[in-house]
């Protein structure tokens, strides 16, 4: 089977993480859609196995956790009318959990808005943090719970709640694809010892920013939406593992991999194919049984 070379996948990986959609960079880079697929999936799950193994015992003191929405394959409203949708249709939300100080992306988990991926998301958090953090989220009730049975009360814990007002412009227009307006935001200690001079949801609100212009599949109004959740969560470990890694952070003028300590300097996209080159060498695939092809009779 033909593979693509080192510098092949090297450019495929670069026009992903800046923002391309599948098709886009099978153009640029001159290469199939499936293959374009196929890389970004063998790159996802290297680069997922890396980051459960190898982002741990973060030291951090600030953290911020939010979720994000997109959807896979139709909204949720338009699933039930949809044609041939598969099982993970629907909404999809991304729950990020990022430390203030270094930008590091900590932990992230996919899956819907419910308490119990919040609860998986919080555990795996607690289990990557080798310090008590200060950790603020948004109103969501679903991280009451969450936060109590992951860290068992080893965490000063507050919620930043926003109230808006109605979903009307300053004319009295409804604003379709604008957020209601802010109105106010209240912070609330919800146990341990926060300082709330430091509770905030301000970096990892602009975080959602960056994934949204990183990978565009999360970006609004388009054909771009994940059509398999499978490739939406390789999407995204691809993402955070280019920008904890790769990616020099502009304010801190080094990754956030390198301000956190886990790596000593910047990762080049090189090192994220050399852990998808690693991964085909470590486990080839099976080959499927033989069958050997009968040969048609053409005497007639």
């Amino acid at each position: 089977m033909r593979k693509l070379d080192t510098k092949s996948r090297v450019m495929i990986i670069r026009l992903l993480v800046e923002g391309n959609s599948i098709r886009a960079t099978s153009r640029v880079a001159d290469v199939s859609k499936n293959t374009v697929t196929k890389l970004l999936e063998d790159a996802g799950k290297a680069c997922a196995v890396y980051h459960d193994e190898h982002v741990k015992g973060v030291e951090a003191k600030h953290v911020q956790a939010d979720e994000i929405w997109s959807f896979c394959y139709a909204k949720a409203k338009n699933v039930e009318g949809a044609k041939a949708a598969p099982a993970d249709a629907g909404d999809i939300w991304t729950w990020t959990a990022m430390d203030r100080d270094s930008k590091l992306m900590i932990s992230y988990t996919i899956g819907d808005r419910s308490g119990a991926t919040a609860r998986e998301f919080m555990f795996d958090l607690a289990s990557r943090v080798a310090t008590r953090i200060q950790l603020t989220t948004d109103g969501h009730g679903a991280y009451l719970k969450a936060v109590t049975d992951a860290f068992s009360g080893d965490v000063d814990y507050a919620m930043l709640i926003k109230h808006y007002g109605d979903a009307t412009g300053k004319k009295g227009h409804e604003c379709k694809y604008s957020p209601a307006e802010c109105t106010g935001a209240t912070k609330e200690a919800i146990f341990g010892n926060p300082i709330m001079e430091d509770v905030g949801t301000s970096h990892i609100e602009r975080q959602n920013l960056t994934m949204r212009m990183g990978m565009r599949r999360f970006t609004r109004l388009t054909n771009a939406f994940s059509k398999k959740a499978e490739n939406h969560a390789y999407a995204v470990a691809l993402h955070f593992m280019h920008y904890n890694f790769v990616r020099t952070h502009k304010t801190l003028r080094m990754t956030p991999a390198m301000a956190a300590g886990l790596v000593e300097s910047p990762w080049e996209v090189e090192n994220i194919v050399a852990l998808v080159e690693t991964a085909e060498n470590v486990a080839p695939k099976k080959r499927g049984p033989y069958k050997k092809r009968q040969k048609k009779d053409i005497s007639n």
